[in-house]
C-alpha cells in the first residue's frame, strides 16, 4: 500500500443506498474502485457526507470491510469514527483499526458547556487506545465546536498520532496560515482542506497540502494540486474559475446533489438519501444538468476527466 502521508487528494465518499434505504454495498465498492483507478492518495469513509449519523454501528462495520476489500491495498482507507462521546469514539476507532483502516478521522461534538481541555482529553484518550494515525477534523459548520488555533496547535504538539488537520474552520486560509506559522516552532502535521473545495484555490495558495473533501469530480482536485505543486498559478486559477460554479452548486445543504452526480457518472445505482434527508427535486436536477453541460460540454462524465 502507498505510504500514508496525508498529502494530495483524499475524497470523502458518499454512502449509497437502495430505494428501500438498505446499504448498496456493490455500488460502494464500485466507488472505492473508481477512486483507486484514478490514483487518489487515499479515501475517507463515514464522514458527514457519508451520512454517518444515519447509520447503524453494524452498517459502519459492513462499510469499513467493503472499503478495505475494494481498496485491495491500492489506497489507504481513512475511517470517520466521531461520536457524541469519547468512549464510543474510542471503540469505533478500535473497530476501524481492527478491520484494516489506515487512519481514523475524529472531530469533537458540541457540549452544553464548551471546554477546550475536554476536547484535548477526547483526542488524547482516543490516541491512547489505538496505534494508527488520527486526522483531527475542525469543522464548526457541522459540529458547532470552535477549536482555537492554540488548541489545534496543542493537539499537534502533544499528541503524536495526530498526523493531519482537516482544516474547515472559516475563514479557512487565514487559519491555515496561522497553524503553519505556529507549527514552525513545534512538531508539525499536514493540513488538508475541505468544504467541498469551496475555497480550494486560496487554501492551496496558503499552504494546505491538498484536499479531504467530497467533491464528485476528484480528478479536478487532483488537477488543482498538480498545478499548485508545479508552481503554475495561472493554471490553478483557470481551473478554479472553470469549476467554481459546480463546486458552489454542489455545496448546497444536504448530500442529494453530490449523490445525483455520482449516479450520473454511473458510479451508484441510486442517489437515494436516507430519510429525513431530502432527495434532489426536479428543478434542482435540471439546474444541475445545465451546470454540467456548461462546464463540461460534450464530455462523457462516466469516464475519468482528462484535465
Amino acid at each position: 500500500m502507498p505510504e500514508l502521508q496525508f498529502k494530495g487528494v483524499f475524497p470523502i465518499l458518499i454512502t449509497p443506498f437502495a430505494s428501500n434505504e438498505d446499504l448498496d454495498l456493490d455500488s460502494f465498492a464500485g466507488v472505492v474502485n473508481f477512486m483507486a483507478e484514478i490514483g487518489v492518495d487515499g479515501i475517507t469513509i463515514l464522514g458527514v457526507l457519508g451520512e454517518s449519523n444515519r447509520l447503524l454501528d453494524c452498517e459502519r462495520e459492513e462499510l469499513i470491510k467493503t472499503a478495505i476489500d475494494a481498496a485491495a491495498a491500492r489506497i489507504p482507507v481513512v475511517v470517520g469514527t466521531s461520536y457524541t462521546g469519547t468512549y464510543a469514539t474510542l471503540r469505533l476507532s478500535q473497530m476501524a483499526e481492527s478491520l484494516g483502516a489506515a487512519a481514523v478521522m475524529v472531530t469533537p461534538s458540541r457540549e452544553a458547556v464548551p471546554n477546550e481541555e475536554r476536547i484535548f482529553e477526547y483526542f488524547q484518550q482516543v490516541a491512547e487506545g489505538i496505534s494508527i494515525p488520527i486526522v483531527a477534523q475542525d469543522h464548526p459548520a457541522s459540529t458547532q465546536v470552535h477549536m482555537s488555533a492554540g488548541l489545534v496547535l496543542k493537539l499537534v504538539a502533544e499528541i503524536p498520532q495526530i498526523a493531519c488537520i482537516k482544516q474547515e474552520a472559516v475563514p479557512t486560509a487565514p487559519k491555515t496560515r496561522t497553524l503553519l506559522t505556529g507549527m514552525e516552532a513545534q512538531r508539525s502535521a499536514t493540513i488538508l482542506t475541505g468544504l467541498g473545495a469551496l475555497y480550494g484555490r486560496y487554501d492551496l495558495e496558503s499552504g494546505a497540502d491538498g484536499f479531504m473533501t467530497g467533491f464528485a469530480f476528484p480528478e479536478v482536485l487532483q488537477a488543482f494540486v498538480a498545478a499548485r505543486n508545479a508552481g503554475d498559478e495561472t493554471l490553478l486559477c483557470d481551473l478554479y474559475q472553470r469549476f467554481l460554479p459546480l463546486i458552489v452548486f454542489e455545496q448546497q445543504p444536504g448530500v442529494a446533489v453530490r449523490k445525483e452526480i455520482f449516479r450520473l457518472r454511473g458510479l451508484i445505482e441510486s442517489g437515494h438519501v436516507r430519510h429525513p434527508g431530502r432527495p434532489i427535486d426536479a428543478g434542482t436536477a435540471q439546474h444541475l444538468s445545465q451546470t454540467l453541460d456548461s462546464i463540461l460540454p460534450g464530455m462523457d462524465i462516466k469516464i475519468p476527466l482528462a484535465l
